[in-house]
């Protein structure tokens, strides 16, 4: 069968199973062949031709699926990123991605996927008051949604570039909760890869995600959240990660990324990003649930 719909444990799923279940996820590690059966780049459309038969397949499936932005360039670029991260998953995981797909956010029907990839341009239309109403639905069920101006964010989470200009105006209508900086301790820091830089084709800015309620319980100095599982809905930033994962027909990197042996070290920590993004939807927080154990414990009563 299917993984578990994003950011939902199953009913009755204490804390143990939790941690069973992302050990199921993790440790298997299928041989790299395996990768180009799961998302095949012969079968890559950005335009996503047969898309109601592919939102069939990802009810049983796990589908990288990107926001179609209205630019054709960019959409390519969209659709080759999510390939390389799906066979990057592939290859070091037991997560099984099929071929990533395109949606039409006036058309098609969002609960049924894991992770949507939001490439922003400066000219993007904004969505009808329906299909804000189905992506206000998908986010408040558990999925995530990663908005990336691919402008280096170069005043942060503002308006300084055209592009950062309108991830402001789409967003608007979005529930979309308070905002923080990407803490040092955010279980996305460790879902799977230990990391603390987030590079794509650009490096060094601050990544954002829902921040932690006042009234967060600290335990060891560290917040512990539960909305959807403890899942940020939103992760938002401009480092053009697509670029950086971007594969062609024949599995070749398609963007130039830094220089040299530095330039692929970059590549391979957005690849890490990318893989500890999709974990940390995928199981929610059983990693957290696992640095917590003692305070879940005590929750219990055992």
């Amino acid at each position: 069968g299917g993984l578990p719909r994003p950011g939902r444990a199953a009913p009755g799923m204490g804390p143990g199973l939790g941690l069973v279940l992302l050990a199921g996820l993790l440790l298997a590690a299928p041989a790299p062949a395996r990768a180009q059966v799961a998302a095949d780049p012969g079968a890559l459309d950005a335009r996503n031709p047969g898309t109601e038969a592919r939102l069939v397949e990802a009810a049983g499936h796990v589908v990288l699926a990107h926001v179609l932005s209205g630019d054709a360039a960019v959409d390519r670029l969209a659709a080759a990123g999510l390939l390389g991260l799906s066979q990057v998953l592939y290859a070091r995981s037991s997560v099984e991605p099929v071929t990533p797909m395109a949606v039409d956010l006036e058309t098609d029907e969002l609960s049924v996927l894991t992770f949507l990839y939001w490439p922003v341009t400066a000219t993007a239309p904004a969505p009808s008051p329906a299909a804000y109403a189905r992506l206000n639905r998908y986010l408040r069920s558990g999925g995530m949604i990663l908005f990336d101006t691919r402008d280096a964010d170069i005043a942060g989470y503002g308006a300084a570039t055209p592009e950062g200009r309108r991830l402001q105006a789409l967003a608007a209508p979005l529930e979309i909760p308070p905002l923080e900086p990407m803490p040092p301790d955010h279980v996305l820091t460790r879902s799977f890869y230990l990391l603390q830089d987030f590079p794509g084709r650009h490096s060094g800015r601050a990544i954002w995600v829902e921040a932690s309620p006042d009234d967060a319980e600290q335990v060891e100095g560290m917040p512990f959240r539960n909305l959807n599982d403890g899942v940020t809905p939103v992760v938002i930033g401009g480092n053009d990660w697509a670029a950086a994962w971007a594969i062609d027909r024949a599995g070749r990197p398609m963007v130039p990324i830094g220089r040299g042996l530095g330039g692929g070290m970059q590549r391979e920590m957005a690849y890490r990003f990318g893989v500890n993004l999709i974990m940390h939807v995928l199981t929610g927080n059983y990693k957290s649930d696992q640095v917590h154990v003692p305070a879940l414990l005590e929750r219990l009563g055992q």
